[in-house]
């Protein structure tokens, strides 16, 4: 047992254990997608997971779906991820920064335009406008074959930047209902072109977006995010084993660091992670509610190579330490996921404190 705390490899990084800190939301940006201070000190707090991925981080304008995430597009952005992946290496730890565009999700008072994506259909529900009022979802526009060129750069774009802001590497975000997602699941993807319909082509943004960023960084410093079973922001597929176990398989042609799993919503734990170990080379993270006991199972019958945890290094900073020591875990506080400042998001004391 205690895999969850030995050294490991991952693609090109040495990692000191197999614990990995989820990309989580928190909401702490400025309107201008700007960190502050604060979140230097969030992420440096949590520097003792063997791999930190940064929150979903905006790679344009166009691709800012939420109010107050952060992005990578220019210079001011890039400036203070920097104080970030300095604080993180300074106390040891290695950090990953997750690349996604929203697509569909989000509103056009946050970029000024009409959503894009793989269709013409709205998500159900309501999203955050600028004003921070609550809104219908805007239907998007589907887009034209000669813009998707310009999805890819975009995602290149980011790439650039955060190797200038000095990460250890990055995550494509292809999950969670956001535009990769919008492209790949059969229950969403409209199109008719070469973009849509077949698996091939539905996977073929995502391809050429991995490619780019490959380019960028190199096979062993990139990874990829599926949710196979995530109904959030109104996806759905006819067959997600079909479907992500050809993704899965696809991505070997690069090689890539890692891909990472999020079970949300699997109708049996772990079936869609094997499914795909079967098909993908290289190594894979698994997220999705779980504790260090399941995480130690997952690790010892090799279902995965690292276990991704979110809401526990919410209001457990020293997580690592905390299962080295077999220590009981804060709760969070779910009222101040995403609300500004520091209170539930850099007060969360250490066991020691607690104590």
């Amino acid at each position: 047992m205690n895999k969850l705390l030995q050294s490991y490899r991952l693609g090109d990084i040495e990692l000191a254990n197999r614990i990995v800190m989820a990309p989580l939301t928190r909401s702490r940006a400025n309107a201008q997608g700007v960190h502050s201070e604060l979140a230097m000190i969030y992420y440096r707090q949590r520097a003792g997971a063997g791999l930190i991925i940064t929150e979903a981080t905006a790679i344009s304008k166009q691709g800012s779906g939420y109010v107050n995430i952060p992005g990578i597009w220019n210079e001011a952005q890039v400036k203070a991820w920097q104080d970030v992946t300095h604080a993180v290496h300074d106390a040891g730890g290695k950090i990953f920064m997750q690349l996604f565009h929203t697509g569909r999700v989000g509103h056009s008072s946050l970029y000024g335009e009409q959503p894009v994506s793989s269709t013409t259909t709205a998500p159900p529900g309501k999203v955050m406008a600028a004003d921070f009022s609550m809104q219908p979802y805007e239907a998007p526009r589907m887009l034209g074959a000669e813009e998707i060129p310009g999805i890819v750069a975009q995602f290149k774009n980011g790439a650039e930047n955060a190797k200038k802001a000095g990460f250890d590497g990055i995550e494509i975000h292809a999950a969670n209902g956001y535009i990769l997602d919008q492209f790949l699941r059969g229950g969403v993807n409209e199109r008719m072109d070469d973009y849509g319909g077949s698996l091939g082509n539905r996977v073929r943004l995502l391809k050429e977006v991995v490619e780019a960023a490959v380019e960028v960084w190199g096979p062993g410093r990139v990874g990829v995010r599926f949710s196979p079973y995530n109904g959030s922001n109104g996806m759905s597929d006819p067959d997600p084993v079909e479907t992500f176990t050809y993704a899965a398989k696809e991505m070997n042609e690069f090689p890539l660091a890692y891909i990472h799993i999020t079970e949300m919503g699997a109708p049996e734990p772990a079936k869609i992670t094997r499914a795909i170990r079967k098909v993908y080379k290289g190594a894979i993270i698994i997220n999705g509610g779980l504790d260090k006991e399941r995480g130690e199972e997952l690790l010892e019958d090799n279902t995965a190579d690292f276990v991704c945890y979110g809401m526990p290094f919410i209001s457990n900073p020293d997580l690592v330490e905390r299962f080295r020591s077999d220590l009981p875990l804060a709760a969070a506080d779910k009222a101040t996921l995403y609300t500004p400042g520091p209170v539930g998001y850099t007060d969360y004391p250490v066991a020691k404190e607690a104590a």
